[in-house]
């Protein structure tokens, strides 16, 4: 009698895990996602690290920012999903980091050479955000295996000793005090583009002419206090002496108008030229003012020191301009900028790039109303320093002024705080089951816990920025940190009732 031999492989052989299928899935979503259509070509000539550093200067929009997040989400779950059962807790977390942004990195660097993608390091950052909260997702939604890690944490010895809680918990502050250098950086200048000309009445592109008279132009690379603010309308056109002028241009006679302080290129007339006249040169969408080159050491100086000042003499020949019509420009074209003074409608509009207003420095902008009504000479004064920008119309007394911090978007505001306060949220939950024991020690801890972060995040902001504290953002960082907490315990809580 022959024997059959049987293989049973259903029973041998593990089979593929469902998350990771998941991840893959979504490792190739992303790709299709960031790199279709596929069209690469590669540059010309030999790449250069300035080239590459310069091809990540592009403008991140707030709904791009979301959808990098929401992309990434399924590829966190899966991954924790697949590793939960392989890796503790902590290379849970450091894996899944790693792999987003690993791969987010790869993504942008091969936008690089996709004509139609604009590759932004803002992007980096918002992919691996969201992988991280989807390893949240994934705890929130299983919550037997929440449960059953924070089952382990009660237990585990540490819970035993309130040297260790205190020092966990001391951890945590710190963690608090490191979320607050990131928010801290968004109203710097360090990220302006040394590469961009200067342009006076349009755009480098031609397309945002405005109608007028400038007669002169000074920046420095330190902002003004009212004292010296003074002193600048006192002195009518002449150039005050406030410290390091890093351009100045008087614009009588004939182009091209050279930089007194001879560290900026010429400007050159584009365009039609035209005269000069008592109220200066007159601009239009057909005639404007630009360097031949990019005006670098004007960049560098205000972008290394993070403020400035600029007063300009300025005449406007027409009540309503849009666009904003540019009169003066720091940029590259209509969605590259370092600054922008405009015109929009009969108002005057100003723009400064910084982390959080983006490379288009669109979303966050100051406006001054009907400054352009009378269609008279006007000298403007602009300063900035510690996110606080301010303009002067004619006098010390007609004075402007907007913390950027104090004007984000409420959808931005709701975005960027649920970064910042989601994880505390998590840490958070693992520390007072920790000390869940220590019964005393845990009634000061929850409340502590959940409101020092946010108090931390708003002191800090105002001591940096000079702005006032805001009850509203103190209650959002309560709000995501107590939140997330109770929704990862109750998850868990459930799941025991059942």
């Amino acid at each position: 009698m022959k024997r059959h031999h049987t293989s049973l492989p259903a029973l041998n052989q593990p089979r593929i895990s469902r998350f990771l299928i998941l991840a893959i899935f979504s490792i190739f979503a992303v790709l299709i996602a960031t790199l279709y259509p596929f069209n690469f070509s590669l540059p010309d000539s030999k790449f250069s690290w300035g080239e590459l550093v310069n091809s990540f200067d592009n403008n991140s929009f707030f709904k791009d920012q979301v959808n990098n997040v929401l992309l990434f989400l399924p590829l966190g779950f899966g991954l924790t999903g697949f590793l939960e059962k392989r890796f503790k807790l902590v290379s849970q977390i450091f894996t899944v980091i790693l792999i987003c942004a690993a791969l987010s990195l790869t993504v942008e660097l091969l936008q690089i050479l996709l004509p139609s993608r604009a590759p932004t390091p803002a992007d980096i950052f918002n992919n691996t955000s969201g992988g991280f909260l989807g390893l949240i997702g994934f705890y929130i939604l299983n919550s037997r295996n929440f449960k059953a890690i924070l089952q382990r944490i009660e237990t585990n010895e540490a819970s035993n000793s309130t040297s260790k809680i205190i020092l966990f918990f001391a951890g945590y502050i710190t963690l608090a005090f490191l979320v607050t250098i990131p928010w801290q950086a968004t109203t710097t200048l360090s990220g302006w583009n040394s590469d961009f000309p200067l342009v006076i009445g349009n755009e480098a592109t031609g397309d945002r002419g405005w109608e007028g008279y400038i007669s002169e132009l000074n920046i420095t690379d330190k902002a003004f206090d009212q004292n010296q603010v003074k002193q600048v309308f006192s002195q009518s056109n002449e150039s005050p002496n406030l410290g390091t002028v890093v351009a100045s241009y008087k614009f009588t006679g004939k182009a091209p108008y050279r930089d007194q302080t001879g560290k900026q290129p010429d400007l050159q007339w584009y365009g039609e030229s035209t005269t000069q006249n008592e109220k200066g040169v007159l601009l239009s969408p057909n005639r404007w003012l630009q360097t031949a080159f990019p005006v670098s050491h004007l960049s560098k100086s205000i972008s290394n020191s993070s403020q400035f000042a600029i007063s300009t003499t300025i005449t406007s020949t027409k009540k309503e301009q849009t666009g904003p019509a540019r009169i003066i420009s720091l940029s590259q074209d209509s969605f590259r900028r370092n600054f922008t003074l405009g015109q929009q409608e009969s108002g005057l509009v100003f723009r400064v790039r910084t982390p959080l207003t983006g490379a288009n420095a669109s979303d966050v902008k100051l406006k001054v109303p009907n400054v352009f009504n009378d269609l008279k000479p006007h000298r403007i004064v602009i300063t900035y320093s510690n996110s606080l920008l301010t303009i002067y119309v004619d006098r010390v007394a007609n004075i402007h002024t907007l913390n950027l911090l104090d004007l984000i978007p409420k959808e931005k505001r709701f975005f960027y705080y649920g970064l910042t306060f989601i994880p505390l949220g998590l840490c958070l939950a693992l520390l007072t089951t920790l000390a869940k024991r220590k019964l005393n020690f845990y009634r000061w801890l929850l409340p502590t816990g959940i409101l020092l972060p946010s108090l931390i995040l708003e002191v800090t902001l105002v001591q940096e920025s000079g702005k006032s504290i805001s009850p509203k953002n103190l209650f959002l960082g309560i709000l995501f940190t107590a939140g997330t907490m109770l929704i990862l315990k109750a998850r868990a809580g459930n799941n025991h009732q059942r």
